[in-house]
């Protein structure tokens, strides 16, 4: 089971790396205008982001 989470958090690692490597002037482009959004929407797309992960990870548990 640990070493699920630990694989579970490299692979996390690996797909948050990716556009920052491959496309670095969008990435910082969208970075920029997440950090001009309203804390709200932040937060909602937080929460929805962690909702759908943890559907997704019921699904294919």
């Amino acid at each position: 089971m640990l070493d699920d989470l630990w694989a579970a958090f490299a692979l996390y690692l690996i797909l948050e790396g990716l556009l920052p490597a491959l496309v670095p002037e969008r990435w910082r482009e969208a970075m920029r205008a997440a950090s001009q959004q309203d804390p709200r929407a932040i937060r909602v797309a937080g929460i929805a982001t962690m909702v759908a992960g943890a559907v997704l990870l019921h699904l294919l548990g």
